[in-house]
């Protein structure tokens, strides 16, 4: 057996430790299992380490917030994509930075991190800046899930743009730039897209970010949809790994 957990008949995806032979959920996962999920015993889960493997697993027992699952097959390893993809994005106002980390969480990528351009509107203190990081973190956790991936993403943040400079396969979302069809694959495997706010990354940071231009639509894009559109287009363009 081998492949994407996603395409596994199984009722229901979720991350434990460790793939165990057997497993018992007593926890916001069991209970997720058990109350919401309403899954019997006989019935088939996938389960995933967020490191990028997962095992078939058949309900056990559900009893009182407690589940206990068994193993149906070996663990399995989830293809890698490639290149690797990672999304840097300018630090946008409310909820919006929770729906681009779903998002791009749902089309794969392999990182993602909060960029503090000078533009940005939002200032967050280290206080707040590290309890933001951990909700977007959960919520990378929680879509993986949603979307039955093995890996989950790693969430970086809150960094400058000049952190950027330099980095090998970067691209940098711009509505000059070139067309997707000609971007050619980074010699390193890994893309590092770049996308500042609406504003657009001010001159100083536009000659730290030395990679190369991707126009993704002939519009002024929002920020947040920038940075969606942007991992939709080079997602496109990742192919299974050998």
């Amino acid at each position: 057996m081998a492949g994407f957990a996603a395409r596994y008949p199984a009722v229901a995806h979720l991350f434990v430790a460790a793939l165990d032979d057997d497993v018992s959920l007593d926890d916001e996962a069991g209970h997720h299992l058990g109350r919401v999920r309403r899954v019997r015993a006989g019935d088939v889960v996938t389960a995933a380490d967020g490191r990028g493997h997962w095992r078939p697993y058949a309900v056990a027992r559900v009893e009182r917030g407690v589940v206990d699952l068994h193993a149906q097959d070996a663990p399995v390893e989830e293809p890698r994509l490639e290149p690797r993809l990672v999304v840097a994005f300018a630090l946008t106002k409310g909820a919006k930075p929770d729906v681009v980390v779903q998002k791009l969480t749902e089309l794969g990528v392999d990182g993602v991190t909060v960029l503090a351009t000078r533009r940005s509107i939002p200032r967050w203190s280290d206080e707040r800046a590290g309890a933001a990081v951990a909700r977007l973190r959960r919520i990378a956790s929680e879509a993986a899930a949603q979307c039955r991936r093995a890996r989950v993403p790693s969430v970086d943040g809150v960094r400058p743009v000049a952190d950027l400079a330099g980095r090998p396969g970067l691209v940098v979302a711009d509505p000059e730039g070139d067309d997707p069809a000609v971007l050619p694959v980074p010699a390193d495997g890994e893309w590092v897209l770049a996308v500042g706010p609406e504003g657009g990354f001010d001159p100083g940071e536009v000659a730290a970010l030395d990679g190369r231009r991707l126009r993704l639509a002939p519009h002024v894009l929002r920020a947040e949809t920038a940075a969606i559109a942007g991992a939709s287009v080079l997602a496109t363009k990742r192919t299974q790994a050998p």
